[in-house]
């Protein structure tokens, strides 16, 4: 048998190919407030992060209190971006269809914009009713608490979670949680990227490749030996 019980994954950047999207559109948006921030500041500090903590990122670091209709306008923009461009992670749908254990969602993303992100990219069907956002707990990553709380949902011990995720702030939730966590490199948003390593966010293992998942610990599949 695996050594886990349930495998928890981020959406965004892990099954979804949206974090450049979204971080372009970020970068575009925050311009126009006269905040100007590059892809590496994106991805050191709002990667996998909830919308509150973003904008209490920049008020700290900038001195901005973003207005009212910022967050309404940001999304109504990105969710027709992701209309015309967003794409499935390669091989997710296959990695995900072949899983061998009770499998859920856990993301920063509002409830709206997983939901349509799922359907965009064709994996709404795959994670009908195993969906959890940071707006069901108190404090969203780097705090363990909706990890904690996708265990309690799920009725699994923390420590017979695998947690899949590609930012620094969903591996130190992960890890904080007590849970074994598995880092994603092969978003198209990492391409390129120089970013400082987080000593407090070091995942047990990393791969770039769903086609490889099954590689890494073949039990997670039903036949409990056969790699796809």
């Amino acid at each position: 048998m695996s050594g886990f019980d349930l495998v928890i994954f981020d959406c965004d950047g892990v099954l979804v190919d949206s974090e450049v999207i979204s971080a372009k559109m970020l970068i575009a948006e925050l311009a126009k407030h006269d905040i100007h921030v590059d892809m590496t500041y994106i991805a050191r500090h709002f990667l996998g992060r909830s919308y509150p903590v973003v904008l209490q990122q920049i008020r700290h670091e900038f001195g901005v209190v973003l207005p009212d209709g910022f967050e309404a306008d940001y999304r109504a923009r990105l969710i027709a971006a992701f209309q015309k461009e967003l794409k499935p992670v390669p091989h997710v749908h296959r990695a995900i269809s072949a899983m061998g254990l009770p499998y859920h969602l856990a993301t920063s993303s509002s409830p709206p914009r997983l939901a349509q992100s799922l359907v965009i990219t064709g994996l709404a069907e795959l994670f009908a009713n195993r969906t959890s956002t940071a707006s069901e707990v108190k404090h969203g990553k780097p705090a363990p608490d909706l990890f904690l709380h996708v265990a309690r949902k799920c009725g699994v011990n923390p420590e017979r979670c695998l947690v899949i995720e590609d930012s620094f702030a969903g591996i130190r939730a992960g890890l904080a949680a007590g849970m074994e966590v598995w880092r994603f490199t092969g978003g198209s948003h990492l391409t390129g990227l120089s970013i400082p390593d987080d000593p407090a966010a070091v995942a047990h293992r990393t791969f770039a490749s769903f086609d490889d998942f099954y590689h890494l610990d073949p039990r997670l599949q039903p036949n409990g030996h056969r790699a796809i």
